[in-house]
């Protein structure tokens, strides 16, 4: 759950009262087209009909209205979640400043490790009452949709902007309510943080209300992005006051951002690593592991690694590694080449990405990929995707932006996207799949090949060399050093 948008620029919405951020509204309704048959898709056929059709449940998103929850539903999830979520995680709870000392509006932020992250919010909250920031992909999906409601969540596009989640959270803190969102904009992928989405300094800095934060720890390690099924060691969270209101006032923009950034610096592997925390259930902690460390340390070869289990291994050379139940790799062989931590792994590949984009002029990384669309009249019952299937494609990534052809309902279908808007790949759920806003509609991309680790590295890197809008950390200066990294480059 996060907020993720590209969110301000100093401009005014005279509609609505919200200062300084992008005027753009998406287009949400065109989903509501024709549809024919796809392999493996059910029999779906809509019909544009007149200004009176059926609201498609986009529609009903973009209008529903919130409110602080229902104090006798919030109890009830409360405890329905320190029950049977929280409780197994072995949780530790700080509270350093209280949320509840705070009388008024206020936000509660924090590092963004896992889907299981709400149910520490709630846990150091309590009894104070939030909403929660989700992915507006989610508020489809047929076992989330009512939860969500009953819950006030409010829906957010990811990386892009969306004036209607905008409003919503401002609605609730003109209630004098708590906002709970992730600067980050989604979950982390890696174990480690992100750049805070650009703009967030700004956003904090125009509402001038208390800044709560909630440092987690250890929850990337009971249920990663590679491998759903959830493990147990040890988790802790430690609420704290991040920003006052004299705070934001004496600070710039990108002071509140940089010390954003700084705050959440964490890499979950290696803080395991240090506490030396014994975690069970590990039979299947490589799973899936070679969607995102996708290139071998020994022989350079990609797509080559092959993770089952516990353990990683290349298909072409052997080099190899298991993963014992303290998340620290064990070589396969004495002359195995394998990084400490899988964070370090894609650290070193993002390092040559990095070098390959910007020595290579023609560049370019493509890849066969099936696609899905979000039905405008029915929630998505499959529970490992936030879509349905619609059609299949070719998507191509090179220094121009990102191109796409293919067809969509038995008609031809194709966009391009600029780098300047696209800043990283949107992982809702899993590596294995990635999604795309396009003129304001979610699309989620199946690829043939486990290549949405290398695609998210290429996405990124190409968006820092040509815009460089969202920017990496400082700390992290050396993966560039020999190679400009300009300000801002346009591409034409």
């Amino acid at each position: 759950m996060g907020v993720g948008a590209s969110f301000f620029q100093k401009r005014r919405l005279t509609n609505g009262g919200i200062n300084g951020i992008i005027i753009w509204f998406g287009n949400d309704e065109n989903i509501a087209g024709r549809a024919g048959t796809q392999p493996g898709s059910k029999n779906i056929h809509f019909r544009k009909t007149n200004a009176t059709m059926k609201k498609t449940l986009q529609q009903k998103l973009r209008e529903r209205k919130y409110h602080q929850p229902n104090a006798f539903l919030y109890w009830l999830y409360y405890l329905l979640s320190k029950v049977f979520i929280l409780r197994k995680y072995r949780p530790h709870i700080r509270i350093e400043n209280d949320i509840n000392e705070c009388k008024g509006p206020c936000f509660l932020i924090w590092n963004h490790l896992s889907r299981l992250d709400h149910s520490y919010l709630i846990e150091a909250a309590y009894p104070r009452k939030i909403n929660i920031v989700a992915g507006y992909a989610e508020f489809f999906r047929s076992h989330l949709h009512a939860v969500f409601r009953l819950n006030q969540c409010l829906p957010k596009k990811i990386f892009t902007v969306d004036i209607p989640g905008m409003k919503a959270m401002q609605s609730i803190i003109n209630q004098g309510g708590v906002v709970a969102f992730s600067p980050e904009g989604m979950s982390s992928i890696y174990g480690t943080n992100q750049p805070v989405v650009p703009g967030s300094g700004h956003y904090l800095k125009h509402y001038g209300i208390p800044v709560y934060y909630m440092e987690m720890r250890g929850q990337y390690l009971t249920n990663t992005k590679v491998c759903l099924d959830e493990r147990i060691g040890a988790t802790y969270a430690t609420m704290k006051l991040l920003f006052s209101p004299e705070d934001l006032k004496k600070m710039s923009d990108r002071e509140i951002e940089d010390r954003l950034n700084e705050t959440f610096r964490h890499d979950d592997y290696l803080w395991g690593r240090e506490q030396h925390i014994r975690w069970t259930k590990m039979e299947n902690s490589c799973e899936r592991l070679s969607d995102i460390c996708f290139r071998c340390p020994k022989c350079g070869s990609d797509f080559t690694m092959t993770a089952k289990g516990d353990t990683i291994r290349c298909e072409k050379c052997g080099n190899g590694a298991r993963l014992n139940t303290y998340y620290e790799f064990e070589k396969l062989g004495p002359d195995d080449v394998v990084p400490v931590s899988p964070s370090e792994w894609v650290r070193n590949e993002r390092r040559e990405i990095i070098r390959e984009i910007r020595e290579d002029e023609n560049y370019s990384f493509g890849v066969n990929v099936g696609f899905g669309f979000q039905p405008p009249y029915r929630y998505v019952k499959d529970k490992t995707k936030t879509t349905v299937p619609c059609g299949q494609g070719f998507i191509t990534f090179d220094h121009r932006g990102i191109h796409f052809t293919g067809v969509k309902f038995s008609e031809d279908f194709s966009f391009e996207l600029s780098y300047e808007n696209v800043y990283s790949l949107v992982i809702e759920r899993a590596t294995d799949v990635f999604g795309l806003y396009v003129n304001g509609d979610w699309y989620e991309f199946y690829p043939e090949q486990p290549v949405t680790g290398k695609l998210l590295l290429i996405t990124e890197e190409m968006h820092r060399l040509h815009y460089n809008i969202w920017k990496n950390f400082p700390w992290e200066s050396g993966l560039y050093e020999g190679l400009a990294l300009p300000e801002k480059k346009a591409v034409h």
